[in-house]
């Protein structure tokens, strides 16, 4: 009769403790009722202290793509040298990185080409000189009236036909970048620099025959400016404009940070990689940037009117981001969001917010179904 009546004292102990945890988890409940499974009404001010809620607003952000980019020298400061006429180095100025103007002297050349220039020049020189003095011989014969006009007629005909084959062989003269009027017969062909820049090439060898269809012997260029080549996909193109802003960043330079801007926009898609080149101008007088250098380009976008939240305040389920939003005073509906890049410990919410809208900023996994 003992055993019997420790047992049952000990069932009636069970029963009176599981009672106990029934009352205490109805009272859990009523503290946090779950409307349906996406909506939750908190009634425990102790959880309420816990949770810090934000009106969600527009702030202005600039999206940033990141591509790759080739360095490349601009067209119009870059010429590679090869001598239209052929003949042998007889003299060389040439050093690298020398300093050129427009004009600068880089090598001579004896060229046949050019001394044959040189003839047909000099010997239209001597006939315009002679035909100019008869004409002037028969102007003071018709004065002194014992010229004769029909004579006059012929000499001054003769006189233009010189003068016409005169400006033609002095333009023949000027095709070799030479001045008519100081050549002087025999005087070797000199190449010079067309552009201002400095010399970064130089195959030029003293006494060496150049063939007018030879490759550069020199290349001047100016690169205190250069072009970037970014590659951008045609889906992101929609974003780039002309002279937006960008930055270039270098591996073999990680803390050098060069501006640039946008200078045009290539109207024609790449099929094989689908994307778009896109020039970007920039400033490179420390000469840093070298054409082929490949580069990272960063194009930052034109600032739009874009919600950010804290990253605390987002969470997941099955691989979707959510946020808490408060319909009602302690009232909060679970709602996916679509999210994009995060900046400084807040997160770009692209779908799913609306400005004026209050979420739960940090907390929400205090809430049922998130643990």
């Amino acid at each position: 009769m003992t055993r019997l009546w420790k047992v049952s004292l000990a069932t009636v102990l069970t029963a009176l403790q599981a009672g106990s945890c029934q009352t205490d988890n109805v009272s859990e409940t009523k503290s946090v009722e779950p409307v349906n499974k996406d909506t939750v009404t908190v009634n425990d001010h102790a959880l309420l202290d816990k949770l810090k809620t934000l009106v969600v607003q527009n702030e202005p952000y600039r999206e940033e793509l990141i591509t790759a980019g080739v360095v490349k020298a601009i067209p119009t400061q870059y010429a590679e040298i090869a001598p239209a006429f052929k003949g042998r180095v007889t003299r060389s100025f040439l050093k690298l990185g020398m300093k050129t103007l427009p004009e600068t002297p880089l090598f001579e050349v004896s060229s046949p080409d050019f001394i044959a220039a040189q003839k047909v020049f000099f010997q239209e020189k001597s006939q315009l000189e002679q035909a100019q003095k008869n004409l002037q011989r028969q102007k003071d014969l018709v004065a002194h009236g014992v010229g004769v006009q029909k004579e006059l007629e012929e000499a001054e005909t003769a006189f233009e036909v010189e003068k016409k084959e005169y400006e033609n062989a002095a333009a023949g003269i000027r095709i070799f970048k030479a001045d008519p009027n100081s050549i002087v017969l025999g005087q070797p062909l000199v190449v010079r620099a067309p552009i201002a820049g400095e010399v970064i090439e130089n195959k030029v060898v003293m006494g060496a025959f150049i063939n007018d269809d030879a490759t550069s012997v020199a290349t001047v260029a100016n690169l205190s400016k250069i072009w970037i080549a970014g590659q951008v996909k045609e889906k992101d193109i929609r974003h780039i404009r002309k002279l937006d802003e960008c930055t270039i960043s270098i591996a073999a330079f990680p803390e050098k940070i060069i501006h640039g801007k946008v200078y045009h926009v290539n109207d024609i898609v790449d099929e094989n990689s689908r994307s778009i080149e896109v020039l970007i101008e920039a400033d490179n007088a420390d000469h840093i940037l070298k054409p082929g250098m490949y580069v990272t380009v960063n194009f930052w976008y034109q600032p739009a009117p874009t919600i950010l939240v804290p990253s605390r305040a987002l969470l997941q389920w099955n691989d979707n981001n959510y946020v808490y939003v408060e319909v009602a005073p302690n009232v909060f509906v679970k709602r996916m969001v679509g999210t994009g890049e995060t900046l400084h410990e807040k997160v770009v919410v692209r779908s799913g917010l609306s400005a004026g809208e209050k979420i739960i900023a940090e907390g929400g996994f205090y809430l049922p179904g998130t643990r």
